[in-house]
């Protein structure tokens, strides 16, 4: 559902983490057969091999992880019109 959401609205995730989309964007551009780029130019996916970045990229990710677990265990279904029951998020068997 999030990914046709994502497409359909022409839209980024929200919660991506730049340096590593940046640095996995990069790769791909490089097995597709991009040149690589010499010099001493850094390009938009340096900034993955700083750590302190990266770590604080990752803090910021596993907040909103936890926020979102507490929206859905907070999620309370509704009857349909047909009288169904709708899915329950975030409670396992």
């Amino acid at each position: 559902m999030l990914c046709w959401h994502l497409l359909t609205r022409g839209e980024d995730y929200l919660w991506a983490r730049p340096a590593l989309v940046a640095n996995k964007t990069r790769a791909i551009q490089l097995q597709a057969g991009h040149p690589q780029q010499k010099g001493n130019r850094r390009g938009p996916a340096y900034t993955y091999n700083i750590k302190a970045l990266r770590d604080r990229e990752m803090s910021i990710a596993t907040q909103a992880e936890r926020s979102y677990e507490r929206f859905m265990s907070q999620w309370k279904a509704r009857r349909s019109k047909t009288g169904a029951r709708a899915p329950q998020f975030g409670k396992t068997k």
